[in-house]
């Protein structure tokens, strides 16, 4: 399994070791609960989002990443018609029966609703399921930015694709029943971004303008290889109360869009908003025009971004990173929340990271993700990395940073003759 875990976490031999140990305890947990049997491993990495914050649900852009923190799981086929999932740190197993597969209401916003949503997907869409027990242990923590459900789900996707359909359901198939597990039956209204990040791995330019038919392009980038670490530091805040500030922003960037007769902003120009900016701040206020703009900007610096990486020019792609961060701070302005002036987290650890670069001289960072509260993300040389630690951490605790890598590879039954390929 070295090869595997090399290409999956890094080559170092102390993170193999490491992975080794993990992965023996997730073995010896699953033979604890289920027997002593064989059982193949399956892995579905997190994400990271890199550019187009806040434009896939108004059918835009973005740039994505799987990253090198993981769900992984022990699982065996059953004769019987269930699922059985047990995760760790629960006592109790999920146990789905796959003769019932209507939405259950009292399921909603839990596993049994994402895993019951998943196999409803798959029978639908006339792929084959069947029964298994698996043991799942993840360290894509929640609340970290990197989409520990969206792991969750493609895991589960790629366990049921490897054991009953020959491994043969593409990766952008997957993400999609992820999704509408989600939506449907776990009662959360996401995007598709961070399944698809996912389920592909490596670094993956989306864009959504055709819905339900996103354009997916992956890139070959190597940041290790320019001597960079990526970094994503979490603040702290808490994202219990940010669901109105979250629905905000698509709720009035979809306002500007119907005042020219359209859903989403996708369909409009920057032109358009430009000619009509008076009767607009008349019509939907300052905010929704400033968070139009963002989106437009951001979903030019996208095409930019990927451009860069193609071509291998770093310096280009950490300043696009660092126009990503400064849009979403002044247009988009979900780095802090209005009439909360005394917890700005985010905010904060811009301010202190964008002076740490400018002392060092090299790097970028920008808010991660759905912002308000939780995460930042930072590039910076790799020889700057434990300083950035310790200034950072003086101010948001001990393991506040995570330094990730850019994984290659998506979900994928760990050890199969395509990954090993």
């Amino acid at each position: 399994m070295k090869q595997a875990f090399s290409h999956l976490y890094g080559s170092e031999a102390s993170v193999i070791q490491k992975q080794i140990r993990r992965y023996e305890r997730i073995l010896k947990s699953f033979q604890e609960n289920f027997g002593e049997k064989e059982a193949a491993f399956f892995s579905a990495p997190g994400r990271t989002e890199i550019g187009g914050n806040h434009t896939d649900h108004n059918n835009g852009k973005v740039l994505a990443a799987g990253v090198n923190v993981d769900a992984v799981a022990a699982a065996a086929k059953s004769s019987e018609n269930r699922i059985v999932l047990l995760s760790e740190g629960y006592s109790t197993p999920f146990v789905i029966d796959l003769n019932r597969l209507d939405p259950v209401i009292e399921e909603k916003g839990t596993a049994s609703a994402l895993i019951r949503g998943i196999a409803a997907r798959f029978k639908t869409s006339k792929y084959e399921i069947g029964g298994f027990q698996a043991y799942v242990s993840s360290d894509v923590l929640p609340g970290s930015g990197l989409s520990s459900s969206a792991a969750i789900e493609v895991l589960i996707g790629v366990i049921l694709n490897e054991f009953y359909n020959s491994g043969q359901i593409p990766p952008g198939t997957l993400a999609a029943i992820g999704q509408f597990a989600e939506n449907v039956y776990f009662g959360k209204p996401c995007g598709l971004m961070d399944q698809m990040a996912s389920a592909v791995g490596g670094v993956v330019a989306i864009d959504f303008k055709r819905p339900g038919r996103p354009r997916v392009r992956k890139i070959a980038f190597d940041l290790n290889a320019f001597g960079y670490s990526l970094l994503i530091v979490n603040t702290g805040g808490s994202h219990a109360d940010l669901t109105r500030d979250y629905a905000s922003i698509p709720s009035e960037m979809k306002k500007l869009a119907r005042f020219f007769g359209k859903e989403t902003l996708s369909e409009i120009t920057i032109e358009a908003v430009y000619q009509n900016i008076r009767a607009l701040r008349a019509a939907v206020g300052d905010r929704s025009i400033l968070r139009a703009l963002h989106f437009f900007a951001e979903n030019a610096r996208v095409d930019a971004q990927a451009q860069a990486l193609e071509k291998g020019d770093l310096q280009a792609f950490l300043r696009l990173i660092s126009q990503s961060g400064n849009s979403s701070w002044k247009r988009l302005q979900n780095c802090s929340r209005a009439g909360h002036p005394e917890a700005q987290g985010v905010a904060l650890a811009l301010a202190l990271t964008e002076d740490f670069i400018e002392t060092t001289g090299s790097g970028a960072c920008r808010v991660h993700g759905g912002g308000f509260a939780g995460t930042i993300q930072a590039f910076l040389p790799k020889k700057q990395v434990r300083p950035y630690k310790e200034m950072i951490e003086k101010t948001f605790g001990k393991e506040a940073v995570m330094n990730l890598a850019i994984r290659p590879a998506g979900a994928l039954c760990v050890g199969s003759s395509e990954f090993i390929g």
